[in-house]
């Protein structure tokens, strides 16, 4: 029987698809172009099946070392920075003459953290991605690594792709790699158990993922497909992880690989904003009463059940909301600066003087987060 979660993703009318330096290149790290066409080739069959897809796509530094005359991925930013300025071009001239088989137009599409972490450029972001769609382009993303440095690096594609999910109000999410499935450990070692179906988080809480691609290529690894398909789903995206060789089962039935299916209701593109693109600059340490009742009650949070607060924050700032034990229980956007807090924390609201007689996070500007 076919679970719900491959349907959704079968089915789905507006679909990001994210693929893998390692499925698009060869060991010596120039473009495959057997590899890319046949991934353009299913793209394009979803296309023509009536869905609107965007592709996210690793590659460029990877594509750009043979050309440069280097044998194997660079350590120094500088260099990676270099290898994606050749590598980019290549890469955008071979999924524009792919796609143009099909009568397809591509657009490229740059991004940083800081486009999605800045809520200005989210939302400049989201027109761009929606009239591009609007206009029958398909969309091909990548993070800008000619300029993103260690500070506003996504940290792979992976994540970048469930962001992007989200971002343009996507159905589905699949993240095409050289693994054809999600493992309960490394699938080269015995005892390794294939894992078809991930109904809940749980059902992945023993999963020893690793964190680097096997060709030495990529920057990610199956521990980051893992996260992002998590945090798709847990907002409400269903994901499909599969292998890029199995690319047109994949995008047509959907009967290969892992399906994870949502978790979480979609939420809206500022409570997304919130709780998973944009950073924090603090902490505000909660007792269990405050944890019941931002989390279990979606409740504004009052300065009587904050126990601490750490970082440097103004008000206005994004901050987290962390529970005794540590975890990191909701994000929100404070009403205080860190330095008027620590007068107020622990005290009644009818205790307080009147102008602070207001909630440090108001339940409107709140997110609770997946446990």
């Amino acid at each position: 029987m076919v679970s719900q979660a491959r349907l959704a993703v079968a089915s789905a009318t507006r679909i990001v698809v994210k693929v893998g330096s390692s499925s698009l290149t060869t060991a010596e790290g120039g473009l495959d172009p057997a590899r890319l066409d046949s991934l353009v080739d299913a793209l394009a069959a979803r296309s023509r099946a009536g869905s609107q897809v965007v592709l996210v796509s690793s590659g460029a530094i990877a594509a750009g070392l043979a050309p440069l005359g280097i044998s194997r991925r660079p350590r120094d930013l500088a260099t990676q920075q270099a290898a994606a300025s050749v590598g980019q071009l290549t890469l955008a001239h071979a999924y524009a003459n792919s796609f143009g088989r099909y009568s397809l137009t591509v657009g490229q599409v740059l991004l940083t953290a800081d486009d999605v972490v800045r809520r200005a450029h989210y939302r400049n972001a989201q027109r761009t991605f929606s009239r591009l769609l609007a206009l029958g382009a398909v969309p091909v993303v990548n993070e800008n690594d000619t300029v993103a440095t260690e500070e506003i690096r996504f940290g792979d594609n992976d994540r970048l792709a469930a962001l992007v999910a989200h971002l343009v109000g996507a159905d589905a999410l699949f993240l095409l790699s050289d693994v054809d499935a999600l493992y309960s450990g490394d699938p080269r070692k015995p005892g390794a158990v294939r894992i078809s179906e991930v109904a809940s988080a749980s059902d992945v809480d023993g999963v020893k993922a690793g964190t680097v691609g096997a060709s030495g290529l990529g920057t990610g690894g199956m521990a980051s497909k893992l996260a992002a398909a998590r945090l798709a789903s847990s907002a409400g995206i269903p994901v499909l992880l599969a292998g890029a060789s199995d690319a047109g089962r994949a995008l047509g039935a959907a009967d290969v690989g892992t399906a994870f299916a949502a978790t979480g209701s979609r939420l809206t593109a500022r409570r997304f904003w919130l709780g998973y693109a944009t950073d924090a600059n603090g902490r505000l340490h909660l007792d269990d009463g405050a944890v019941a009742a931002v989390v279990g009650r979606r409740r504004s949070l009052l300065a009587a059940g904050i126990t601490g607060v750490d970082g440097d924050f103004e008000a206005g700032d994004v901050v987290e909301l962390v529970s005794l034990a540590g975890e990191v229980v909701a994000r929100g956007v404070v009403g205080y600066d860190a330095s008027e807090l620590p007068s107020l924390i622990g005290h009644k609201t009818h205790d307080l003087p009147s102008e602070q007689r207001r909630e440090v996070v108001h339940a409107d500007d709140l997110v609770p987060l997946a446990r």
